[in-house]
């Protein structure tokens, strides 16, 4: 059983959901006995997530940049749910690289994904949530879009732009709607894991206030907080998860007494 009652039965879309924050998302929506459907570009790590959480609705083969296949996902879930109430965004990816090393191939790749199909995703959901005037759309998003993080010039501007558009859309579908972009500081992924070494990630550890990453567990529990009806007045935020990371100057050694 669940924490959240009202989260029981709800139709929950996941995108990018394989792995990571997504995957360990859709497995706290089954925790809360949710109809989830998960979306994914990869087929093999579909197969993998809907063996490992057999109680998952359906795992849909969606790539989140390209319009068509995004239109039929949502007509899958038209399909087998019947429209959508919660809509969580989450399909993303990053590469290190300087900025003058960035070819526009791969700024547009990651801008297509990492923007476009948040874009894409949120018009689909709220378009089923409009017939019914309820929902919720929660972005990922990043604290790389509130602050700026060097050899990430691409991913952070597609970060800033999914805070910016949640903003926007509360705005726009007040007060019926809630929107809200989640803001992870460091998690340990296998992204966060291909791209750092375990020397660099000890680093980053040091300047964390709370002196680790996160665990994708803990950012699946904040989406499902925010998607409950314990959440009914936060609309409109960029809401950081980061252990205190953008909380200001960490200085190490102070007198904590």
């Amino acid at each position: 059983m669940g924490i959240y009652q009202d989260l029981k039965g709800k139709r929950i879309v996941i995108t990018g959901a394989a792995s990571g924050i997504g995957f360990a998302t859709a497995q706290r929506f089954v925790e809360e006995e949710a109809q989830v459907i998960i979306f994914d570009w990869n087929q093999g790590a579909l197969d993998q997530a809907l063996a490992l959480v057999p109680d998952l609705k359906a795992g849909l083969m969606v790539d989140v940049s390209s319009p068509e296949q995004v239109q039929a996902g949502f007509e899958q879930v038209d399909e087998l749910v019947g429209g959508i109430d919660v809509l969580i965004s989450n399909a993303g990816i990053s590469v290190r690289k300087p900025f003058l090393e960035i070819e526009y191939a791969q700024w547009s790749r990651i801008l297509r994904i990492n923007l476009d199909g948040m874009f894409l995703c949120a018009q689909q959901a709220i378009r089923r949530m409009k017939k019914q005037r309820e929902g919720v759309v929660l972005f990922t998003a990043s604290v790389n879009g509130l602050e700026g993080h060097p050899l990430y010039t691409d991913y952070n501007a597609s970060k800033a732009g999914i805070i910016l558009m949640a903003k926007t859309l509360a705005l726009e579908f007040a007060p019926w709607l809630r929107v809200n972009a989640v803001c992870p500081g460091y998690t340990l992924t296998p992204m966060q894991k291909t791209e750092y070494t375990q020397e660099m990630m000890d680093a980053v550890n040091a300047d964390i206030p709370m002196n680790r990453h996160a665990a994708p567990e803990e950012i699946a529990a904040f989406f499902a907080f925010l998607a409950s009806n314990q959440a009914p007045y936060i609309t409109g935020q960029a809401l950081a998860i980061d252990g205190g990371g953008t909380s200001g100057q960490y200085l190490k050694g102070l007198d904590q007494e």
